[in-house]
């Protein structure tokens, strides 16, 4: 049977249920028995029906797209003039996707969406008029809400979706506090680690790279590293603080060296430092692990990549990311109303560079 005469009845058929009950599964209804549910699903994987878009969203009042927004706070210089700001619009975008974090962001969303015949459209709101684009897009209903990853402390968007009644949920608590729902890793504890495991291989000369301080995940695996290594004894811990890039980490590396150029261990706070770091102490004639130790974050395929491999502190992106799109859809669905907060928890991955 060709996919674009199946109708509702062959699938219940396939399924041996109603014909209703495939309706309120195929139109996201809360009123399904979860086995029954997934009897359906498996019916239209087999057959291969494809709802048709236009008569579900009358239903529904849905549109099944969701917007996935990397949001920044006016690092595009909104007030220059039209080359400069093309100019900075492009920097941050290729910074973005020059950072393997936010693929793992897309492959988390999309791995729950998919299944779920939702679509994500992708939106970068870098400026204040991209961001206005973003609260109109949701406004005129052109997708059901919002999944937003914030790039910078000061971003508005956050607290400006709210404002709108607008159904949305973050990557992270937001810096600017805001009621809105949260999807966010326990920082904290993963400094702690990072001190830990440092301090068990006999390190004692440590240092800290950091991520940005306005940032409550930089200040967080930052003070989590920092009081770990407190209660151990260490009384002052040298930091310098980087932008989560990897010539960042390599420039801070550099100056961590230059003033204190006996340490033995370092904590990177993301990955793309800890490489760029790597880097620096290589040039400046120091051998990872065995001068150096080096802990990064994050868990991303630049710990793969980097040479030694990076011992890091996971953060399970692409799960928690999944956990975000759940958490979305619980609120276009009205199964969740009040804002959440979903905390994960960080696993110490031991490799070479430690």
């Amino acid at each position: 049977m060709e996919r674009q005469s199946l109708t509702l009845e062959d699938v219940a058929r396939e399924a041996g249920v109603s014909r209703a009950t495939v309706s309120r599964v195929i139109n996201g209804m809360r009123n399904v028995d979860p086995a029954i549910r997934d009897v359906v699903r498996a019916a239209v994987e087999r057959t291969g029906y494809a709802p048709n878009r236009a008569a579900r969203s009358l239903v529904t009042r849905r549109t099944e797209t969701i917007a996935l927004v990397i949001s920044g706070a006016g690092e595009d210089g909104e007030d220059a003039g039209d080359d400069e700001s093309a100019d900075a619009r492009n920097a941050f975008t290729a910074r973005v996707f020059a950072d393997p974090f936010f693929g793992r962001v897309v492959g988390g969303v999309v791995g729950f969406l998919r299944p779920r015949s939702m679509h994500p459209v992708l939106m970068v709101a870098e400026s204040e008029a991209a961001r206005s684009q973003v609260t109109a897009f949701l406004r005129e209903g052109s997708a059901d809400g919002a999944l937003v990853v914030s790039t910078h402390a000061e971003d508005p968007l956050p607290a400006r979706l709210v404002a709108e009644g607008l159904h949305a949920v973050c990557f992270a608590r937001p810096a600017l506090p805001a009621p809105i729902s949260y999807v966010d890793l326990a920082h904290r504890e993963g400094g702690r680690l990072a001190a830990e495991h440092l301090i068990a291989r006999g390190r004692r000369r440590l240092a800290t790279v950091t991520g940005p301080l306005d940032l409550p995940a930089g200040q967080e695996r930052h003070a989590g590293f920092r009081e770990t290594l407190e209660r151990a004894g260490t009384a002052y811990v040298p930091l310098a603080e980087g932008g989560f890039t990897l010539a960042s980490g390599a420039h801070a590396m550099t100056r961590l060296l230059s003033e204190h150029p006996d340490l033995d261990g370092v904590f990177v706070a993301n990955d793309l430092m800890a490489q760029g770091a790597c880097e620096a102490l290589r040039e400046h004639g120091r051998r990872v692990p065995q001068d150096v130790a080096v802990v990064g974050f994050d868990d991303s395929s630049a710990a793969h990549t980097c040479r030694p491999p990076l011992t890091t502190v996971r953060q399970p992106v692409e799960e928690m990311t999944a956990a975000m799109a759940r958490l979305l859809q619980e609120h276009i669905q009205g199964a969740r109303t009040e804002p959440t907060a979903l905390i994960f928890e960080p696993e110490l991955v031991v490799r070479d560079s430690s």
